[in-house]
């Protein structure tokens, strides 16, 4: 969990400050958006496929806590280790222990989102063991200290120029160069060696199989199957909720992920892995582990209207047609999970209290729902989300309630709503206050705005007060109330 309460309002305003940031990521959300269009042209098919990969996620979910029965089952029958974690803390412990008993300082990393949810990087780094990342934008991005500004392209906050002075910079006798063939060819060379060192691989993973045991993670790179296979060591790391079914399940699911994530009909590599290597094989780890960490997810399955969040397969599609996380990028939001995902996400997983504020970060246009590929209902999780942050502090404890609700709680706040639905509910007090806001309404939008209606009148002006209501307008033109 995180220590401090994010500053979203100065995080929003250097963002959206920078205009090398938003040329950026307008170049690449129109060009990942097209893709997707261009992929899922035929919108008919595309709507079965959602309600397949809808109804997949929602069977699995259903069945979650047996399917994790299952999935350690065959997991331990197929010789994977497999190792239980609730807290982000203790999955790092998990890590650190398996490194150590094999005397390993060199970790080599694939992309995962739970390693970042987990901060490993910098926790393996405490312990004077290296953990590099080789997929090419998160070596970027861990080039420049930064973390991912995007699920699925870390670096999309950077354009080539920037990558280029970077690598210069950064990497030894690195010349300048910003032809993308010869980028590609400098992190190649770098992360080679590295690949060949490596004593531990860590990776995520995308579906879990509980049918079979199968760890299955998607990948264009080709980095993903050197860190689970070169190293004599791997570690698996995943959300509880990535589990499904069916080997059978599968299919539709990774196309969904890779039409919406990057408009692939499929991505370059897709790796299986079911056991260590065997006797008769030439390659592949001797010990395979799989960590599987809750971290607040078990709390939000158990609502059965917020557990829709762990439906998500991870594409970034919802970024890439949000309009405030195409104007601001990841960074801004300031938790590993941005844009509308992470916006119904990380409350829940970090509480309210502490991310609260991102579930206000949406206009309700409603396009990221529009586009989730297994049709999470985003929209009404991040009004359930608001709601919560008004919730009394006495109905804290209530088993439906979500972590560190109540904190926007405020008794003036809630006194004036009651007194506006009294006024609303009572025709001779809502005439009453008409009469007076025509009379007095002028002086008073002159006074500085109080309170919440400060904030408020910090964006938008506040509107006038009309000298006479429309009751009294259509009573003084003869139109009778019906």
């Amino acid at each position: 969990m995180s220590e401090t309460v994010v500053d979203f309002p100065r995080n929003f305003k250097k963002a959206l400050g920078d205009g090398q940031l938003r040329r950026n990521l307008r170049a690449a959300m129109d060009t990942l958006g097209q893709r997707r269009r261009t992929l899922f042209s035929d919108l008919e098919a595309f709507e079965q496929l959602r309600e397949r990969g809808d109804a997949i996620r929602g069977r699995a979910l259903r069945q979650l806590p047996e399917l994790l029965e299952q999935l350690e089952r065959k997991c331990t029958e197929n010789g994977i280790q497999v190792h239980w974690a609730e807290t982000p803390t203790e999955a790092n412990h998990i890590c650190l222990d398996i490194i150590q008993r094999h005397n390993a300082t060199r970790v080599i990393k694939g992309k995962s989102m739970v390693s970042e949810e987990m901060h490993l990087n910098h926790f393996l780094d405490e312990r004077g063991i290296e953990a590099l990342e080789t997929d090419l934008g998160e070596y970027i991005i861990q080039l420049d200290h930064e973390t991912p500004s995007h699920i699925i392209v870390p670096a999309i906050h950077k354009n080539r120029d920037q990558i280029a002075q970077l690598f210069h910079e950064k990497i030894p006798d690195t010349p300048y160069t910003e032809v993308v063939e010869e980028l590609n060819a400098i992190a190649r060379q770098v992360l080679r060696e590295k690949f060949l060192a490596g004593e531990v691989g860590v990776s995520g993973v995308n579906f879990a199989v509980a049918e079979t045991g199968t760890l299955c993670l998607v990948e264009n790179e080709g980095n993903g199957r050197m860190c689970t296979t070169a190293p004599p060591v791997h570690i698996a790391v995943m959300g509880l909720e990535k589990v499904v079914e069916r080997l059978e399940d599968v299919p539709p699911l990774l196309r969904l992920l890779t039409g919406s994530a990057t408009g692939q009909l499929i991505t370059t590599y897709f790796n299986m892995i079911t056991s260590p290597r065997k006797p008769d094989e030439k390659d592949g780890p001797r010990e395979v582990h799989l960590i599987l960490l809750d971290n607040g997810r078990s709390r939000i399955w158990a609502d059965p209207e917020l557990r829709e969040t762990l439906k998500c397969i991870r594409c970034g599609t919802c970024m890439n047609h949000c309009p405030v996380y195409t104007r601001l990028g990841g960074h801004a939001y300031g938790y590993v999970y941005p844009g509308p995902i992470g916006s119904i996400l990380t409350p829940q997983l970090e509480g309210l209290d502490h991310a609260g504020a991102m579930a206000t970060a949406s206009t309700f246009c409603g396009a990221c729902q529009e586009v989730c590929p297994v049709k999470i209902p985003i929209v009404d999780i991040l009004r359930r989300l608001r709601a919560e942050s008004y919730n009394s502090a006495s109905s804290a404890d209530t088993p439906d309630a979500v972590k560190g609700h109540g904190y926007k709680a405020n008794a003036m706040e809630s006194l004036s709503w009651k007194g506006w639905a009294l006024s609303n509910a009572t025709p001779w007090i809502n005439a009453l206050n008409a009469k007076l806001l025509g009379v007095f309404g002028p002086q008073l939008s002159k006074l500085p705005a109080p309170g919440i209606v400060k904030k408020w009148t910090q964006a938008r002006a506040l509107p006038p007060f009309a000298p006479k209501s429309l009751h009294v307008l259509a009573k003084e033109r003869g139109i009778a109330d019906e």
